[in-house]
């Protein structure tokens, strides 16, 4: 059933109910005969539509001017004169009405007439309550709702942000290593032409992707890592150690060649004679385990944010935003020579998009 739909349900059954029970408690002062039986069904009709146009309206400017955003003071002495306003309003249809069925002489006018505004304000005084409370409950969730929908916007956008930061001095590097190779090993400078529009071409992915599946994820580093050869040639090591049933998890795009790009960077790139880069995985306590150890030296920990570089920033933070605090990530000193980096996804993570 519509939400519309039920309102009007609710209303039309409310008030007839309503009306209908009054008219039983106050079968006692009723001169009733079966002539009267038409007149005493159109006051009740009358009665319904009156309670169901008022509440009606009221709700409708209650919606039209925004209401429940006002301050509470406001609200609360707008619906007392809401109340007070339909109050006098239905005494005064019923006090003439009444007065054509009830014999007068048994009773006090003010009294009769006081009778009346009780008996009509407190349906309608409940009424207006239980809608200002339904409209505040509904407010309140909507704007969680929304306050989620903009949280989440916000987190992919600032997403697509981090994904987006490829370090350019590589692409200019790549490309100095590749014309040298131009005239001296034409081969190889074209398979390094493929390799770097294959990493680029993965850069591009990330616009459009949250994760890819490990798989993916290394071919981009072996590409990345075959160029970086070129710059390096017999000074940079590679060794990779990747358990077959963690190739199919997914990991952000570009996340791995981010840490891999910094290890080098600060690593490999400082190493007097030579360097290694060693990539592990493996699946352990529901989570995927990757483990990148290289060559190199941290800083101390004044100098540790500088010595490890935006990379291991922006893989926290996209981490953070895709997994919240259920992943882990630690990098340190391994020994005098060795640095290792170890990050721990949980594998009930997000699908693929």
């Amino acid at each position: 059933m519509g939400s519309k739909k039920a309102y009007w349900i609710y209303q039309i059954v409310g008030w007839s109910v309503y009306f209908l029970s009054d008219l039983a408690n106050n079968l006692a002062f009723l001169t009733f005969n079966f002539d009267e039986f038409n007149r005493i069904i159109g006051s009740i009709v009358v009665n319904v539509a009156a309670g169901v146009a008022m509440t009606h309206i009221f709700r409708v400017i209650f919606k039209r001017y925004h209401w429940i955003k006002l301050p509470v003071t406001q609200l609360v002495l707008r619906s007392i004169g809401v109340v007070g306003l339909i109050t006098f309003v239905l005494a005064a249809i019923n006090i003439p009405i009444g007065s054509e069925f009830i014999n007068t002489e048994k009773m006090n006018w003010a009294i009769r007439d006081i009778s009346y505004i009780i008996n009509y304000g407190k349906p309608v005084l409940i009424w207006v309550l239980i809608y200002v409370f339904y409209a505040y409950a509904t407010e309140r969730r909507n704007a969680e709702v929304e306050r989620v929908k903009l949280e989440a916007s916000m987190k992919e956008t600032e997403a697509k942000v981090l994904r987006a930061q490829m370090n350019p001095h590589f692409v200019f590097n790549a490309l100095n290593s590749i014309r040298a190779l131009i005239t001296e090993d034409p081969k190889k400078a074209s398979n390094g032409i493929t390799q770097l529009s294959n990493l680029l071409r993965s850069s591009l992915i990330t616009h459009r992707r949250t994760t890819v599946s490990l798989k993916e994820e290394l071919k981009t580093i072996e590409d990345y890592l075959s160029l970086e050869k070129i710059r390096y040639e017999d000074r940079l090591q590679s060794k990779f150690n990747i358990a077959p049933n963690t190739l199919g998890i997914q990991v952000p795009p570009m996340m791995l060649q981010t840490l891999v790009e910094n290890a080098i960077k600060h690593g490999v790139q400082k190493a007097l004679r030579w360097g290694f880069i060693e990539i592990k995985t493996l699946i352990e306590n529901n989570h995927l385990a990757i483990i990148i150890r290289n060559t190199g030296q941290l800083e101390d920990n004044k100098n540790k944010r500088n010595s490890t570089g935006f990379g291991i920033e922006n893989t926290k933070r996209r981490l953070h935003l895709l997994y919240g605090n259920r992943f882990k990530f630690n990098i340190h000193q391994e020994d005098k020579l060795t640095v290792r980096a170890e990050i721990w996804i949980p594998l009930d993570q997000p699908k693929e998009s």
